[in-house]
């Protein structure tokens, strides 16, 4: 019998992915070197050092990179985070924000330009509420050296008012010092990319643009369908072209061990309804998968964020799914 193909993985521990990780879920003929990872530092260790044969990637650099083109990588549509990035937005209390159409003209922090929950905020407040990314004046966090841009090249789009904040500056100490406006993006855990610290929610200088985050959430998702995605996986080109098997292997795995997640939410779930706890209703949302994986399942938000790329500058062409995801996955 062939020994299995070893390989070396790096993604976050959420519990979706976790059971690959610690080797509970093993993909068919592959044997993972498994490592955990922070989202910021997995980037930046594989867009500038190529550590690892299978990782968490950022979609948005990864559509950069493969529109520069770069063939390092190419994708694997396992998509393991999402979030409502719009929604997360901070805004000083006496910059006259009170809406986001009040962003006009503010200054605004990002930790990466280029980062794909900074994109997609960027689309939605362009396309929701008419507050394009030239409106603003951009501040970034992250220095080229620990950004995803020093390794994909980034560039400001042409036109776009933007500056760097001083590597002994952090994006808390210009927000909470009044030499930014707002927040688009706000990052304080303990990585080596991102260097704010202070954890806004305790600090009165500041509240979040949007007072009700969840009826937002749920107002954009009623109204989109869409639900942003931010991170996928990515393998390395060489090896899904030498072993076309691996990316179908490493999927089944993943899509298995999301499965395993939704089956111990489903548990807990039914003895929330039978005493009570949830309304009668909320049995048939539990059933259905707030996580699908697979290109055909995401394809209008997939395309979405690839409309967003080329629209803000970010790509120079409108990137085909085809072009980003390996060819044995474009049917899942």
């Amino acid at each position: 019998m062939l020994a299995d193909l070893q390989l070396s993985l790096i993604v976050a521990a959420n519990p979706r992915s976790r059971p690959v990780l610690d080797g509970t879920v093993k993909p068919e003929g592959v044997e993972f070197v498994a490592t955990a990872g922070h989202p910021s530092e997995i980037f930046w260790r594989q867009l500038h050092f190529k550590e690892f044969d299978v990782s968490e990637m950022s979609l948005s650099s990864l559509l950069i990179a493969l529109a520069q083109g770069n063939r390092d990588w190419v994708g694997i549509p396992v998509f393991t985070t999402r979030r409502f990035f719009h929604t997360g937005a901070w805004v000083r209390r006496d910059a006259g924000i009170e809406r986001p159409q009040d962003l006009t003209g503010k200054r605004v922090g990002v930790p990466e330009y280029q980062q794909t929950a900074a994109l997609w905020a960027r689309g939605i407040l362009q396309h929701e509420f008419g507050v394009s990314p030239g409106d603003m004046e951009w501040w970034m966090e992250r220095t080229e050296e620990r950004s995803h841009g020093g390794a994909t090249g980034f560039e400001p789009p042409a036109g776009l008012r933007f500056q760097r904040i001083p590597a002994e500056e952090s994006m808390a100490s210009l927000l909470l010092s009044g030499r930014i406006d707002a927040a688009l993006l706000y990052l304080n855990d303990n990585n080596l990319v991102d260097r704010s610290r202070v954890d806004l929610r305790e600090r009165p200088e500041v509240r979040l643009l949007f007072p009700d985050p969840q009826a937002e959430n749920r107002r954009y998702y009623a109204k989109t369908g869409i639900w942003p995605i931010n991170h996928g996986l990515v393998v390395r080109r060489e090896i899904a072209e030498r072993h076309p098997w691996v990316v179908r292997s490493i999927f089944n795995a993943f899509q298995q061990a999301k499965a395993a997640w939704l089956a111990r939410v489903a548990n807990a779930a039914e003895t929330h309804l039978m005493l009570g706890l949830l309304p009668p209703d909320a049995e048939d949302a539990l059933r259905r998968d707030p996580y699908p994986y697979g290109v055909t399942s995401n394809v209008d938000l997939l395309q979405t964020l690839a409309a967003y790329s080329y629209e803000q500058g970010l790509t120079p062409r409108l990137m085909g799914l085809d072009e980003v995801f390996a060819p044995g996955t474009l049917d899942l």
